[in-house]
């Protein structure tokens, strides 16, 4: 079976790997970038299963328009792949309105919007894929990363809720969590404007590790990534959120450990708090519904 894809974010990293390694398994696939020039040589090299198209995701045209170009070239859309991202690094204190905007707007708007386009010729159809490209940022807070976090989460409870919404078309969603993955995204990161040396000490520690990846032989390379999700959608079933690269399952179990040490240390808590205080005051009567 051809499958028609359409990814985002593919002039470098994780969507430049998947975009080659879909058109070398034979599938047909829409290839985005904001400067498409940067992904011409992919339409060189398989000029019968590329086509290319500007998208800056941000960009409410331009989504529409790729989504509008796959159904030209190819006749419907079978995968979309939300990769596209960026990060920014700051303690919440430091992220300004419009730097938080700007980062929701990329990793949690622009994929919803996307999903939102896709979705009627899905179900038209009665089938699809949407992989949603999170972060193992989604599974936890890393202090200085907390507009990414949060995006990250928005953008994984929205496919939580997808996945049930799209499950009786034929539809499957998945969310795909990269762990250390060697695509420049520690230089590429970008920093707040305002800056509190307060900070520095509380945050430090990730961002010269983020700032340090690209020295790292020990992270997976982009061709893994992009593997593991040609593997994910031609399977019949799968798990909706799936870690991926080597680091990916040491870090998610650890994450997952402190999360159940911190919900059996909150029902600890709250078992443990024993009857009210007679001498405090009487709960406000709850007041009857009116009908």
């Amino acid at each position: 079976m051809t499958r028609r894809w359409l990814v985002t974010g593919c002039s470098s990293g994780l969507g430049r790997a998947l975009a080659g390694a879909v058109a070398a398994a034979g599938d047909l696939v829409v290839v985005t970038a904001r400067d498409p020039s940067s992904v011409q040589d992919l339409a060189a090299r398989f000029p019968d299963r590329v086509t290319t198209a500007a998208l800056d995701v941000c960009d409410p045209g331009q989504c529409q328009a790729a989504v509008a170009h796959a159904v030209a070239r190819f006749g419907g859309l079978d995968v979309l792949v939300n990769n596209a991202g960026a990060g920014l690094f700051g303690a919440v204190e430091e992220v300004a309105d419009d730097e938080l905007r700007a980062q929701l707007e990329v990793l949690a708007v622009a994929p919803w919007r996307l999903v939102r386009l896709a979705l009627p010729l899905m179900r038209g159809q009665g089938s699809g894929h949407i992989v949603n490209v999170s972060s193992l940022a989604g599974r936890m807070g890393f202090p200085g990363l907390s507009a990414y976090v949060a995006g990250k989460y928005a953008l994984e409870g929205m496919s939580q809720a997808l996945a049930a919404e799209v499950a009786p078309f034929g539809i499957r969603v998945s969310v795909v969590q990269p762990g250390q993955f060697a695509t420049g995204y520690g230089t590429a990161l970008a920093e707040t404007a305002t800056r509190i040396p307060a900070y520095a000490q509380g945050t430090g520690e990730v961002r010269a590790g983020l700032r340090g990846m690209e020295d790292n032989p020990a992270l997976s390379r982009p061709e893994l990534f992009a593997a593991h999700v040609l593997r994910l959608v031609a399977a019949d079933a799968a798990p909706v959120r799936v870690p991926i690269g080597a680091d990916a399952y040491a870090i998610a179990g650890a994450i997952e450990e402190s999360a159940r040490d911190e919900l059996a240390a909150a029902r600890a808590f709250v078992e443990g708090a024993g009857a009210p205080d007679s001498t405090a005051p009487a709960a406000a009567a709850v007041p009857a519904p009116v009908t």
